[in-house]
């Protein structure tokens, strides 16, 4: 399995960007598939997964509200929509996949990760 973040770019606080997560592999809706972000001098922190159907979603509390996962398993694609931009925000965003769905919040539980894709929100 293999993926590739992108949509990443610079926007103005309280704008909006919407990452996608292309995932290569048949098994790709077998797996949770989870965002993660990391700023510069930070470990890397869960944003939001979404089940193997879509059906069910989970998000960290920094993100709920505003930010959406979605995937689409016909373009083995996974979207993070991201509303309401505050400059916090800004970090270097991953998409993984694998983990147990009870175990979706543990960033070592994820098998497959993307590369990352950068979001940077101005003031």
């Amino acid at each position: 399995v293999q993926l590739q973040a992108s949509g990443g770019g610079v926007v103005q606080a309280g704008g909006s960007l919407r990452l996608s997560c292309a995932v290569s592999g048949r098994t790709f809706n077998t797996y949770p598939v989870g965002w993660f972000r990391q700023s510069p001098g930070k470990e890397r922190k869960f944003v939001a997964a979404t089940d193997e159907s879509g059906v069910l979603t989970f998000y960290a509390d920094s993100a709920e509200g505003r930010f959406t996962i979605s995937r689409d398993n016909a373009k083995n694609t996974v979207y993070l929509q991201m509303n309401s931009l505050k400059p916090e925000d800004t970090a270097v965003y991953y998409c993984a996949a694998g983990p147990e769905w009870r175990l979706v919040r543990i960033l070592s539980k994820y098998k497959y990760w993307g590369q990352g894709t950068q979001v940077t929100v101005s003031s």
